[in-house]
């Protein structure tokens, strides 16, 4: 069985792009490959078990059959029932969403099918490309016709392929030569502990898979889920192992059997598995994410991983709206600065804490209503003091131990307390009887559960990178180190001696 999906962002209300899709008969007006298509028995075009029968340009004739369709949803499935190509048991999805703040539609079309394996790359590739890619830009020169001088978005589609293990298939294209090992610098964690433990070491590149890409990084992303892996809080890597979630790079090259990318393309990344923490490396490109000319890689490196999680957080585990009174933690720090920007946007009114004076005057310069200095006042008693007792809707916390409690004082009836890192250590037990008191809320959101797939991902990068483009927010220019001084970029997060992103520097 192989599964093919593909997503791509598509500049256009939701509602508009799946009146065209949700026509069962309608693809002839769009689709290139498509001459004529009808009805059989002349069912409506919504009709669950509608069968339609088309002609290619090319003369082969087809017949598909509507299994599934929700308005609700913006979701429609269909079967294959006879086709002059051996697609068998093909089965297929339509799925739309909204980006919000952004006006613009997420598509996912997946299917999965039977195919003989000596001509499974060629099907696979005549799926994605000639069926899927085709459709997703005729789809916008549909709607480019309708509203001329509109921006059309033309970024690459997602592709995700799983063969079944039976299958034989090339094998991929390495840069290395057959039999030579590749090799890259990289932080190597022997054991977990300290800032210490971070020793730049040269390790072997296993041989690059038929489902890889092999990438060299530009800009690599320093995250405090870093410090976390390096001390074991996390299992995310095991000794000995290269620490790393995010960063930017070129593509050098492609396995067989992975499509939507090529050698050259600039793509970035902010997920498992560890890694990033190197010169080079081979990777799953499922999460990848293509960088337009317009987005450079120090930014990609320096705030997707913050800005995928801002996009959720303010969206999904809590949608901020207008009049809500928002307190946000750590608020100069590289999460914190893009949650103040977009918050205001969105017409709350933002609330910030701080450590110093210095960081106060960052905060303030980026929009926030009122900045607490917390290392000499009690931020609780301010957030009561500012919202006249009312306390505050919601609260971002990625401090833990040291802020947690005041937190929960600080909100207001019904709040909602979203606690997402744990600087400062682990809250500790908590009864939750407590939050009865004001009928609380409280959330502890993993990134991956918002993240790990295509399909979950592609509508956070969408609206983070339409945030960027129209100034909704902007990520300040990261504090640079070299790949080799990765120990001192730890000890000065942890310290909390910076302000934003922090990033390495493959090359010195």
């Amino acid at each position: 069985m192989v599964k093919v999906c593909q997503s791509t962002i598509i500049e256009a209300p939701v509602d508009e792009v799946w009146s065209i899709l949700r026509d069962f008969n309608g693809h002839d007006r769009w689709h290139p490959a498509i001459a004529f298509s009808e009805i059989e028995g002349g069912e409506p075009v919504d009709a669950v078990g509608a069968v339609r029968h088309f002609r290619l340009n090319d003369g082969g004739e087809l017949r598909e059959q509507l299994l599934a369709l929700s308005d609700k949803d913006r979701r429609l499935s269909y079967c294959l029932l006879e086709a002059p190509l051996p697609l068998m048991g093909y089965v297929a999805s339509l799925r739309l969403k909204p980006v919000t703040d952004t006006n613009a539609t997420f598509w996912e079309w997946r299917s999965k099918f039977n195919p003989p394996a000596h001509r499974r790359d060629e099907l696979v590739r005549l799926v994605s490309e000639g069926i899927y890619q085709a459709g997703f830009a005729a789809v916008r020169n549909l709607l480019l016709r309708g509203r001329v001088g509109s921006p059309v978005e033309t970024r690459p589609p997602r592709v995700i392929i799983e063969p079944t293990p039976s299958v034989n298939v090339r094998h991929s294209v390495s840069m290395a030569a057959p039999g030579q090992a590749a090799t890259t610098r990289a932080i190597v964690v022997e054991r977990y502990g300290g800032p210490e433990e971070l020793q730049l070491r040269e390790i072997e590149l296993p041989p690059m898979g038929l489902n890889e890409v092999r990438i060299r990084h530009t800009v690599i992303g320093v995250n405090f889920i870093d410090v976390y892996c390096r001390t074991g809080f996390f299992d995310l890597l095991q000794p000995p192992g290269v620490p790393g979630m995010e960063a930017a790079g070129i593509i050098e090259a492609v396995g067989s059997a992975v499509l939507g990318f090529a050698a050259g393309d600039r793509v970035a990344y902010a997920c498992p598995p560890v890694g990033a923490y190197s010169e080079r490396r081979n990777m799953a490109p499922e999460l990848l994410v293509h960088l337009s000319d317009d987005i450079a890689d120090e930014i990609a490196a320096a705030g997707l991983l913050k800005g995928v999680s801002a996009s959720f957080l303010l969206h999904d585990v809590h949608a901020v709206k207008p009049g809500d009174v928002v307190l946000i933690h750590a608020a100069a720090g590289g999460i914190g600065q893009l949650l103040v920007q977009w918050a205001r946007h969105l017409g709350a009114t933002v609330i910030a804490t701080v450590s110093s004076d210095d960081k106060a005057r960052v905060v303030e310069r980026l929009g926030a209503h009122h900045v607490i200095v917390y290392s000499r006042e009690n931020f609780t008693d301010a957030v009561m003091r500012l919202t006249g007792g009312k306390g505050a809707g919601v609260a971002y916390d990625a401090v833990g131990n040291d802020t947690f409690a005041g937190s929960l004082a600080a909100l207001a009836v019904r709040g909602h307390l979203v606690s997402f890192g744990q600087a400062s250590g682990p809250i500790g037990n908590w009864d939750i009887g407590r939050f009865a008191s004001k009928s609380l809320t409280i959330s502890r959101p993993n990134y991956a559960h918002y993240t790990d797939t295509p399909e979950k991902l592609a509508p956070h990068v969408a609206r983070f990178f339409q945030a960027l483009r129209q100034g909704v927010v902007r990520v300040e220019a990261p504090t640079r180190y070299t790949l080799a001084n990765a120990a001192d970029a730890h000890r000065d997060l942890e310290s909390r001696r910076t302000t934003g992103a922090l990033v390495l520097l493959p090359k010195p």
